[in-house]
C-alpha cells in the first residue's frame, strides 16, 4: 500500500511538473489553445470568445499600459518583484489588509496552468511555475501569452475579443486611452466593463496614462 502511494506521489509531482515544462517549450511557438480557467468558465455555462494575435498584432499601447499597471519591473525582474513583495508585507503589516503582488509572469503561470482562487497549492505550483516561463520564454513572449489568454471580462478572453467586444476595434489597433481602460480592469474583470467604465476604472485609466509617459526604458524588452 504505501510504495503504491508513492508511485501515486511520484506521478502526480511528474503530471504537475513535466507536464507545465513540456506546454512551456511548446507555447514558445505555438499559441496557447485553452486554459483550465477557459474549461472552468465552459462547465459554469458562459461562452468563450478568444482570438490569438501574434505580438506584431498587439497594440504597444496595450503592452505599456499593463506594464504600467500590473508590473512595472517586467522587464527587470526574473519573474519576482521582490521590492514589491516588501511593500505588501510592509502595508500588510501597518494596515493589516493584504493586496496582490503579483508580477505579469506570475499571472500568466497562473492562467496557462492554474485554477482561480488563493490556496497554499496553488500558489506554491505558481511559484514553480513562474521561474520556469522566465528560463524557456522571452519577455515579449511572455507578454504575447498573458494578453492572449487573459480574462477581460465573462467569457472575454484576450486582447483580440476585448477589442472587438468593448470597442469594436482590434488590438493592434487600440488607441491609447482604449489600452488603458482594458489594463485597467485586469484586477478584476468580473466586476468592472472597459466598454461600460465607472467613474472609479476611468481615474485609473488615466492614472495608468500617466505612468505610461515615466516607463522610458522599463519596457524595452517587449515588441513596440
Amino acid at each position: 500500500m504505501i510504495s503504491f502511494l508513492k508511485r501515486c506521489v511520484v506521478w502526480l509531482l511528474s503530471l504537475l511538473i513535466l507536464g507545465p515544462l513540456l506546454l512551456t517549450l511548446l507555447y514558445r511557438y505555438v499559441p496557447v489553445p485553452v486554459t483550465p480557467l477557459m474549461v472552468i468558465r465552459l462547465f459554469e455555462g458562459e461562452s468563450l470568445s478568444k482570438d490569438w494575435q501574434p505580438s506584431s498584432r498587439l497594440s504597444s499601447h496595450l503592452k505599456m499600459a499593463v506594464i504600467a499597471s500590473e508590473d512595472n519591473k517586467f522587464c527587470r525582474h526574473r519573474g519576482f518583484d521582490w521590492d514589491a513583495f516588501n511593500d505588501v508585507f510592509n502595508e500588510f503589516q501597518d494596515e493589516g489588509r493584504l493586496r496582490g503582488g503579483s508580477t505579469i509572469t506570475m499571472q500568466t503561470a497562473k492562467n496557462l496552468y492554474l485554477w482561480p482562487g488563493r490556496s497554499l497549492t496553488r500558489k506554491a505550483l505558481e511559484a514553480i511555475y513562474t521561474p520556469m516561463l522566465e528560463l524557456i520564454l522571452p519577455k515579449d513572449r511572455i507578454m504575447t501569452l498573458y494578453l492572449n489568454i487573459a480574462e477581460f471580462g465573462p467569457g472575454i478572453y484576450g486582447a483580440e475579443a476585448a477589442a472587438r467586444a468593448y470597442f469594436n476595434t482590434s488590438a493592434a489597433n487600440l488607441s491609447r486611452h482604449q489600452a488603458a481602460l482594458l489594463a485597467a480592469v485586469l484586477p478584476n474583470p468580473r466586476q468592472f466593463n472597459a466598454g461600460r467604465p465607472s467613474a472609479y476604472v476611468q481615474r485609473r485609466a488615466t492614472t495608468i496614462g500617466y505612468r505610461i509617459n515615466q516607463l522610458g526604458p522599463l519596457v524595452d524588452c517587449v515588441e513596440k
